[in-house]
């Protein structure tokens, strides 16, 4: 992966030049905003965030360097609509009415966007005012994403994180005010928890009938504190019951199990996170935010700056560039990347869409499916591939088979 500089990105080029790969139409795109500041970093967090040590965080030059960030990026994805908005973090409700405001004006004015995208906005429930998410609503943001994580007083102090119990509540109380559509994040197998107690999470979160619940296993990161000093956690028995007890749990709620973690009621799915897993187009923009875009004749990824501060100098500078590392996806990687968003998919994918997402035939991956199929790792006929439940159990294992493939 190469460093990038000011010109690292020939636009004519990028579209014109021979590449590994044809293309014969591109993807649904998306536009993916980091803000990476929080009120405290969480000992198992390892996205791009960083706890603020002054006051106030820089607001107004962030969102300028966004602005300028994206302008630079337009020509690469100029004329394609816009399909859907996440504005992830970090803590992202830490914006203020005004801010966001200004970020989503910017983004229209600079892009096509579908008149009915999806609009999600990140919150913590510690940083919930119902003023101000009455404003973000009246901005258009049409979706929020709750990280509530936890309503066990003994878990969030655990998890670190800044909000308790209470406030978790009157944060949902407030999303179903404002909002039709919100997602509720919550994690299960915590340190020292028991089935008792993940179920209590669950039934109270279901209480609130939203939409959109994503379940997550909590899991030890490299570089985290939590990965420096693991804490006891649940065996993979006692995580297993609780996982098994939230699938049936959810489907009896009326929540349908979509991918991995996701559950949704119907119609009320993630688009934004559908299109990742469909392996359709990003663009990030923001510190240490990822952008995947294809070309007729290749795909490209690129990472930002990931510190707050290089991002926002690079961003503003008249000679620099926000683009940390820029490569292209080669053939050899495309079957992998693929398969490691699509196979997160209860439903996998069209067979077709292999071929129109990666410019492949689907001869370059038939080692592996034949190996999968045979393992009994995953069902598939003339016009679908999925993961069988065994598949989805042992889905790393799965996904590594394809890695293999691409790399004789």
């Amino acid at each position: 992966m190469s460093a990038a500089g000011p010109k690292t990105i020939n636009v004519v080029q990028a579209f014109t030049s021979p590449g590994s790969i044809r293309l014969t139409s591109l993807p649904p795109l998306s536009l993916y905003v980091h803000f990476p500041w929080c009120v405290r970093k969480c000992p198992y967090c390892d996205f791009n965030s960083h706890a603020w040590k002054d006051d106030a965080f820089p607001e107004d030059r962030y969102l300028d360097a966004l602005r300028a960030d994206l302008e630079r990026a337009l020509p690469l994805v100029w004329g394609r609509q816009v399909h859907t908005i996440f504005i992830g973090g970090g803590t992202p409700s830490l914006l203020s009415a005004k801010g966001l405001d200004r970020l989503l004006s910017d983004a229209r004015a600079l892009l096509p966007i579908d008149a009915d995208a999806e609009i999600t906005l990140e919150a913590n429930p510690g940083t919930f005012e119902a003023a101000k998410f009455a404003s973000f609503r009246a901005s258009g943001v049409n979706r929020l994403s709750i990280g509530i994580q936890s309503f066990n007083e003994a878990h969030l102090k655990a998890l670190g994180r800044i909000h308790d119990a209470t406030q978790a509540r009157k944060a949902v109380e407030i999303a179903a005010k404002h909002f039709d559509n919100f997602n509720l994040d919550l994690m299960f197998a915590l340190p020292q928890q028991s089935l008792e107690e993940c179920r209590h999470d669950i039934d109270t979160a279901i209480s609130f009938a939203p939409p959109h619940l994503s379940l997550y296993h909590l899991t030890m990161e490299p570089n985290t504190l939590f990965a420096k000093y693991p804490p006891a956690l649940p065996d993979d028995d006692a995580s297993a019951d609780m996982q098994e007890w939230i699938h049936e749990r959810t489907r009896d709620a009326g929540y349908e199990r979509y991918e991995v973690s996701a559950y949704a009621k119907p119609l009320k799915q993630s688009k934004h996170n559908l299109n990742y897993w469909r392996f359709g187009d990003y663009l990030g923009i923001g510190a240490g935010a990822h952008t995947k875009l294809s070309f007729p004749s290749k795909i490209l990824r690129q990472a930002r700056f990931k510190h707050p501060l290089s991002y926002m100098d690079q961003a503003l500078s008249s000679t620099e560039s926000p683009i940390q590392e820029e490569r292209e996806v080669g053939p050899r990687d495309l079957p992998f990347e693929f398969m490691l968003n699509t196979l997160r998919l209860v439903e996998g994918f069209p067979v077709h869409a292999f071929v129109e997402r990666t410019g492949l035939a689907l001869s370059t991956i038939e080692p592996a499916l034949v190996a999968a199929e045979k393992r009994g790792l995953i069902t598939r006929n003339f016009e679908r591939i999925a993961p069988t439940e065994l598949g989805q159990r042992f889905l790393n294992d799965l996904q590594e088979m394809f890695l293999k493939d691409a790399a004789k």
